[in-house]
């Protein structure tokens, strides 16, 4: 059983990490997905577990003494204690809205300049707020220099426009000053 759900979530992992252009190791350990990163680690650890116990009991039946299989047994429960205080840690860094890394920033920071309407990005702010769903906050300086109504319904518009993003499930977009640093470059 364990060997069945392991391969699925294996299965979906390699998957999702080679449309990322990324190792399957690495997605499943930087994935906003709780759900994949939990089945993923508990079954491999469940796995390993099972091989620890067997040469266990394998060195016990093979020595008939009875030393063997307490260290494995140990080694069982240190390896479950290890996969759970990993699995905390990474959903606890998630649940208070870990930021993404400088290279995703750079993404969304190019993605918005591709605009036409945007001129440059001086302020982004990028969270997790579900499994592949990201919170956009990000300040930007408007091509042109319209009135303030016209630029706060195309400001609307553009965050609608970035909502329909398959990633993107909220975005504020807000007026930079004159005097805010360009982020790029």
């Amino acid at each position: 059983m364990e060997g069945i759900s392991f391969s699925q979530a294996y299965r979906q992992a390699c998957k999702t990490a080679k449309a990322l252009n990324t190792s399957t190791l690495e997605h499943v350990a930087k994935s906003s997905n709780p759900t994949l990163r939990a089945v993923f680690a508990e079954d491999a650890a469940a796995l390993i577990g099972l091989l620890i116990a067997f040469l266990g009991i394998f060195l016990h039946q093979l020595t008939g003494s009875p030393i063997p299989d307490a260290p494995g047994s140990i080694a069982v429960g240190v390896l479950l204690a290890v996969v759970a205080v990993v699995l905390i840690d990474r959903n606890h860094r998630f649940l208070i809205g870990q930021s993404l890394s400088p290279e995703t920033e750079k993404l969304a920071v190019g993605l918005l300049l591709q605009r036409p309407e945007i001129d440059r990005v001086t302020y982004i702010h990028l969270e997790f707020v579900g499994p592949s769903k990201l919170y956009v906050v990000a300040a930007v300086d408007m091509v042109g220099n319209e009135d303030e109504d016209d630029v706060a319904i195309r400001l609307r518009r553009l965050e609608r426009e970035l909502e329909n993003l398959r990633y993107i499930e909220e975005a504020v977009i807000t007026l930079s000053t004159k005097d805010e640093p360009s982020l790029s470059g």
